[in-house]
């Protein structure tokens, strides 16, 4: 005890390091959020075309009703826009605007935009966890069940799928799935999204590729952590072969796949745009493609910019996973 006292200084409480490590964190995360702003605000002025114009005449205006348009009322839809300001200040408005929540309205309809977003982007965040939910826990049953049995024909079985998946579009599982679950054997609604039941096909379809990196991923990762000395020592105590990969092995092959699980979020969202087309399911992907399709440029921008901050805001919940899973990830000491 007393050598014990005498010795070197005892670290910071590890609540006051993990606040420190939260902080890092989210100040790391405000360059990538002002950058993503930039791009999104951008599109809109480098697009070609007029998005006066074009609002005026999506709001009903036809040929004979542009013509007779004044200039006074162009000019006074630009001021109110903001789009007669120089390009900073409309930056700057569009931050300001977008923190307090307003996006601009649709040039169709005339409809508050975050309020599209509101209505939508539940859908998809719901379809992106289940499918996460369904990716995460068969990739690592999979993955754990290759890395025990190396070289057997569970391993090899298990990559070929995992490739086979991986390599696979996700329309085409889509459409697959649909044909065997939902058309044959009629487990499943086809469309639609007032059930559980009309969430299991895409959320399967969407979730199935990253299954397979999520296996291989955790295959690679605890074969290389059951050659480490602790796994060694764990087993010279008298631990069975599932305590010691459960409890000791898995937890440290688990910190590479907390990584590609934040940018699989990110994938996931981008492939909802596909999936949601394919089985007719409202949500910010079907948002953006009515948008495009529409020039509803104020929609795409809206959707672009609330996407990427959910990615953003993902892999921010992957590196502070990370301080959890290693403490020594959250100290950032360097040695000596």
């Amino acid at each position: 005890m007393l050598a014990a006292s005498e010795g070197a200084p005892a670290g910071p409480p590890v609540g006051r390091v993990m606040i420190g490590y939260v902080a890092r964190r989210l100040l790391a995360a405000v360059p990538v959020l002002l950058g993503v702003s930039l791009a999104v605000f951008s599109m809109l002025h480098f697009l070609p075309g007029d998005p006066v114009l074009l609002m005026m005449s999506e709001s009903g205006g036809s040929g004979a009703k542009m013509a007779a348009v004044s200039q006074e009322t162009y000019e006074r839809i630009r001021h109110e826009l903001g789009f007669d300001r120089p390009l900073p200040v409309q930056f700057g408005l569009f931050l300001w605007r977008a923190g307090q929540g307003d996006l601009g309205r649709s040039f169709r309809g005339n409809q508050r935009v975050a309020k599209l977003i509101g209505e939508a982007f539940p859908y998809t965040v719901r379809l992106t966890l289940m499918g996460l939910g369904l990716a995460i826990p068969i990739g690592v049953a999979l993955g754990t069940l290759a890395a025990v049995r190396p070289g057997s024909m569970l391993d090899s079985g298990t990559m070929v799928a995992a490739l086979f998946a991986v390599s696979m579009p996700s329309f085409w599982f889509g459409i697959m799935l649909l044909l065997v679950f939902a058309l044959h054997l009629d487990l499943f609604p086809a469309v639609g999204h007032g059930s559980l039941g009309a969430i299991v096909l895409p959320a399967l379809t969407l979730g199935l590729g990253s299954a397979a990196i999520v296996a291989a991923l955790v295959r690679s990762s605890l074969l290389e952590v059951l050659t480490m000395e602790f796994v060694a020592t764990a087993r010279a105590k008298g631990l069975s072969a599932a305590a010691v990969v459960l409890k000791h092995a898995l937890r440290n092959a688990l910190i590479p796949v907390a990584t590609i699980v934040g940018l699989q979020f990110g994938a996931l969202l981008g492939g909802a745009v596909v999936v949601e087309t394919v089985f007719a399911r409202p949500g910010l992907g079907l948002m953006l493609v009515n948008g495009i399709k529409d020039k509803d440029f104020p929609v795409v921008q809206a959707g672009m910019l609330v996407a990427a901050a959910a990615y953003v805001l993902a892999n921010l919940l992957v590196d502070l996973s990370y301080g959890w899973l290693d403490p020594r990830i959250r100290l950032d000491r360097k040695p000596g």
